[in-house]
């Protein structure tokens, strides 16, 4: 969504295993590896994602997968109405989230790895998956357990995935590789493309700006990291701490949107806080402040943005040991690095 706590970094391990056709432990012969996959998707964009990665998995027998989709109780339209898509802003920015509908889960399920995508609504997770991680089945489904995240969104993630580690933390889980995929437009042309596609339906490009989302290519490679996952579970490395997912691509920080993104957060959790006050979602006293902080956001991106990424350009060579610093931590820890890229690509 429109882009406009903590944990340690670790260094990424490479996984062991070289080989696609890896041999079986003896525990796969005991049972089958169980994995959780949590889906949430507005525009199907995110879940044809999770497809390509999930596929391989589902399709061994010797992985038992379970889809969990998350349904909230007030369901988000799509294409959104423009005032709904940014009455929704405060409360993602706050991490207020509201119910979900009840889940087929117990909480007494046993998963060998969960994988968890998610959507970055206004530089926080978004508020279903937000909702889940701070349900009550959460910590007892969580504790423990490896997690592979997976990011598809317009470019903004940074410190979004902070916030989702922060409340990986609170349940005990163990973030063990993260995959991130972003639109590859420019970075103002998605300042267009992206609202015009959750606000009116439209994903084609227009006034000679390119398509909104994710390309086909990128959809469609994802299946790597689902082939790769398979033969880790085969070799029992998600018992490790080390990534299962390195040198296969899965994510590129820019740490140049970093700025931006702080400076964002700082103004989505302000105005929310405003906007809260005057009443709950849908109140209709919220309305003229959001409508006030739609004028003041679209002055930012057409005055601010631009001169700020102007002034970072000029001043990237005093900054770029800060820059390559952030670039790793946030890069961790599966890494930008391609190497077993050719053992994994269709």
């Amino acid at each position: 969504m429109l882009g406009l706590h903590s944990t340690a970094f670790e260094t990424a391990h490479p996984v062991t295993s070289s080989s696609p056709s890896s041999a079986s432990s003896p525990g796969l012969a005991a049972r089958p590896k169980r994995v959780l996959v949590i889906h949430y998707s507005q525009s199907g964009q995110l879940d044809s994602v999770a497809e390509q990665i999930v596929a391989p998995l589902r399709a061994d027998p010797a992985i038992a997968v379970h889809e969990e989709t998350l349904r909230p109780l007030a369901p988000f339209p799509f294409p959104w109405p423009f005032i709904a898509f940014f009455d929704a802003f405060p409360e993602s920015a706050h991490l207020k989230p509201p119910p979900l509908a009840p889940l087929s889960l117990t909480g007494e399920e046993d998963f060998d790895l969960v994988i968890l995508p998610y959507q970055v609504w206004f530089l926080a997770p978004s508020q279903p998956i937000t909702a889940f991680l701070k349900h009550p089945l959460a910590g007892r489904l969580l504790a423990g357990k490896p997690v592979v995240t997976v990011i598809a969104c317009r470019n903004m993630w940074l410190l979004a995935h902070e916030k989702l580690k922060g409340m990986l933390d609170a349940a005990g889980a163990r973030l063990i590789d993260n995959v991130v995929l972003t639109d590859p437009g420019p970075t103002l042309a998605t300042f267009f493309t992206t609202p015009a596609w959750l606000i009116w339906g439209r994903k084609r490009g227009f006034w000679g700006m390119p398509d909104a989302g994710l390309s086909t290519t990128q959809i469609r490679r994802a299946g790597r990291f689902g082939r790769a996952l398979r033969d880790a579970l085969h070799v029992d490395l998600e018992r490790g701490t080390g990534p299962l997912l390195a040198g296969l691509g899965a994510v590129e920080a820019n740490a140049r949107l970093l700025i931006s993104e702080k400076a964002g957060t700082r103004s989505f959790f302000l105005w929310g806080k405003l906007i809260m006050a005057a009443g709950g979602p849908g109140a209709w006293q919220r309305k003229p402040l959001l409508l006030l902080y739609v004028v003041f956001l679209l002055a930012l991106i057409v005055t601010v943005v631009p001169v700020s990424l102007t002034l970072q350009a000029l001043l990237r060579p005093l900054f770029k040991g800060w820059l390559t610093k952030m670039t790793a931590q946030f890069e961790c820890p599966s890494g930008s690095a391609t190497d077993r890229s050719h053992l994994y690509d269709d």
